[in-house]
């Protein structure tokens, strides 16, 4: 059993690095918002957890069927279910039966290692997560959600279900706004929950080392989407102010960053510098763009 729930998770995990690769190189186009590419990275985290597709002409893995994979039909009616199968080791698929025993011995070593390794890895995150936590228990509140910590060196929002905004020691003297603006940002959007679903994601798929790459433009991404989120509630003369706020807090304490890590500085500044508001002709034609990328990667083979 575990055997075989290792072979489609080692297929899923493929099928996330074909869609990442491709969200990689969409994130190139610099015109194109970190919000809009931050949602996209939510289709090879569902690649890496949902084995089943609707099967298209029109997908990515259509054109790659042609070369190295077939899809394992799952239910053929209006809509026909697939499984898109890579590794093609097998001569059935339920259960899984493969082809030669060494095959068989391969993978049921591979299954144990992999698990073991995953479990791992989870509680490791899961131990460094409460520890964090449990170290802000005294914090002292300054106002509404924010407090104030000397065990921190950049301010963060901190939580899921009660998220609360902690900032260093000698903070609570400077203007917070736009600090407050920023973190409040990352809380409205549960970035937070979205970090920790893209670790645990990275950790059942660790013997992918571009599951790894993907989850530290992920977190890039998650910062500049934010940033651009602040943006669109501020005035065009508040962009210098919000960059100036930003380099002030890196020079001073780290990473004006939320607790799972984020982008460059320069990075930021240059696209908080260059950031224009979308017209309502942008949002349009941007969703549509995005249903048709998600489309074309969330269906199977036909």
């Amino acid at each position: 059993m575990l055997s075989e729930m290792f072979y489609w998770l080692f297929n899923m995990s493929i099928s996330a690095s074909v869609a990442g690769i491709v969200v990689l190189l969409l994130r190139r186009i610099k015109k194109l918002p970190r919000r809009l590419v931050h949602i996209l990275w939510v289709i090879p985290f569902i690649r890496m957890w949902i084995p089943v597709g609707i099967r298209s002409k029109y997908s990515l893995m259509t054109l790659i069927s042609k070369f190295t994979t077939k899809s394992v039909v799952l239910y053929d009616g209006t809509l026909d279910f697939s499984f898109t199968n890579y590794i093609m080791a097998a001569d059935n698929y339920f259960p899984v039966t493969y082809k030669e025993d060494m095959l068989e011995n391969l993978f049921s070593i591979a299954s144990v290692v992999w698990i073991i390794v995953a479990v791992a890895l989870s509680l490791i995150f899961a131990i460094l997560y409460v520890l964090a936590k449990s170290e802000l228990k005294d914090a002292s509140l300054l106002r509404d959600n924010i407090y104030v910590s000397d065990k921190i060196t950049s301010p963060a929002a901190y939580g899921v279900f009660r998220p609360k905004i902690v900032v260093p020691k000698g903070y609570e003297l400077r203007n917070l706004h736009y600090i407050v603006a920023h973190e409040s940002a990352h809380i409205y959007r549960k970035d937070n929950l979205w970090r920790i679903i893209a670790v645990i994601s990275a950790s059942v798929h660790w013997f992918n080392p571009l599951i790894w790459l993907f989850l530290k433009k992920f977190l890039e991404d998650t910062e500049l989407a934010c940033d651009e989120q602040v943006l669109a509630n501020c005035g065009e003369d508040e962009k210098k102010a919000y960059a100036m706020a930003l380099v002030d807090c890196a020079e001073s304490m780290g990473v004006f960053a939320s607790p799972f890590g984020g982008a460059k500085i320069r990075v930021r500044i240059d696209r908080i510098l260059s950031y224009r508001k979308l017209s309502i002709i942008s949002i349009a034609s941007l969703t549509a763009f995005a249903v048709a990328i998600g489309y074309v990667l969330l269906t199977n083979a036909s």
